[in-house]
């Protein structure tokens, strides 16, 4: 046999995904057995907007990431001016 045919006979996944019984997760498993004595308190899909808190606008949120940027370029270039040759 060529090595080819052993990769393909190890890892035959289209065999696998065609079983009958699938075992779950040992995390799925861990929760279950914990849910089973201690369910989980119901919780929206989607938390409340204000429990977040507030949002910057996207133009505060720009102009600290572009002065950021331009804050490194500046380091980088005074780094690279004191840096003897």
């Amino acid at each position: 046999m060529t090595e080819k045919d052993d990769w393909e006979r190890e890892f035959d996944h289209t065999w696998a995904r065609s079983a009958e019984h699938k075992e779950p997760s040992a995390r799925a498993r861990m929760l279950a057995a914990r849910w089973k004595e201690n369910p989980p308190d119901p919780a929206p899909f989607r938390a409340h907007p204000d429990a977040a808190g507030p949002r910057r606008s996207s133009w505060v949120s720009t102009a600290i990431v572009l002065g950021c940027a331009a804050a490194v370029i500046i380091l980088l270039g005074y780094a690279q001016m004191r840096a003897p040759y």
